[in-house]
């Protein structure tokens, strides 16, 4: 049985970077709960495969690029046209790329850190929100990470990124007061996903390493605090949760191995 009561219309959440991690683990959290799903992200083949999973009726899904404006005035066009109103909006596409010093990092991996983990998330934000004003009804909840709050060498633009999707979490809490609109910001820690093969382009090796004799969180476990957010009676807004595996701690994100 659906969280949801069966006889009422199913909700719809849109997830962007839904092909993997914390992004595929949300939509077939909210899928198994009765849930429409609108995933997006830039690989449709690992799309195809979530929505053969879920179920068409379930799952819609969209080739799509946070970075790339007319992706996203097409989308918000389309949702219009086919008269969807979203309940919720999980800016969950994001990345880092290298752990080199601020000196030695490449300039364009910095680029690209703010064109998806800043300018994506916030163009995502403005498409949406209107609609969620208008209706008096919606959730957005960004992914952040504790990189925005403890830097740690080698985290420099990443971590700045993180930090302003902190603070426009808040400044958006600010502006809708006296909506009904809710935002949570999710700060995950250290988590086994697709994350550290990106930010070492590729290098699986040197990303298990990061890994190694720890046990780190799960896309699952970040999918839950998303959902158990997003399913709170409608007077609770959830502004932010920090969340760590327990081998991780500060001075500085000691790991203990």
């Amino acid at each position: 049985m659906s969280d949801l009561d069966s006889k009422s219309t199913p909700k719809t959440a849109v997830i962007t970077g839904a092909s993997s991690g914390f992004g595929y683990a949300t939509a077939k959290k909210f899928a198994a709960a009765g849930w429409k799903v609108i995933a997006l992200a830039r690989r449709l083949e690992k799309l195809e495969s979530l929505k053969q999973q879920l179920g068409q009726e379930v799952c819609q899904i969209r080739e799509f690029d946070v970075t790339k404006q007319n992706d996203i005035d097409n989308f918000r066009r389309w949702l219009a046209d086919e008269a969807i109103q979203v309940d919720l909006l999980v800016n969950n596409a994001g990345l880092a790329l290298g752990l080199e010093p601020a000196h030695k990092a490449e300039q364009e991996d910095w680029y690209t850190m703010i064109d998806t983990n800043i300018k994506g998330l916030i163009a995502m934000t403005r498409a949406l929100l209107p609609r969620m004003v208008e209706a008096n009804t919606g959730h957005i909840i960004n992914i952040g990470s504790i990189a925005g709050s403890y830097a740690y060498p080698g985290g420099n633009t990443y971590g700045a990124s993180k930090a302003f999707v902190a603070q426009f979490s808040l400044n958006l809490r600010a502006d809708l007061a006296g909506t009904a609109i809710r935002v949570t910001n999710i700060e995950p820690g250290l988590a086994e996903t697709e994350f550290s093969v990106v930010r070492f382009h590729g290098d699986q090796a040197k990303a298990d390493s990061v890994y190694q004799g720890v046990q780190p969180l799960t896309a699952d476990d970040i999918a839950e605090s998303i959902f158990w957010s997003a399913n709170l009676p409608p007077h609770v807004n959830i502004n932010r949760i920090e969340v760590m595996p327990t081998c991780q701690a500060f001075a500085p994100l000691t790991i203990s191995k």
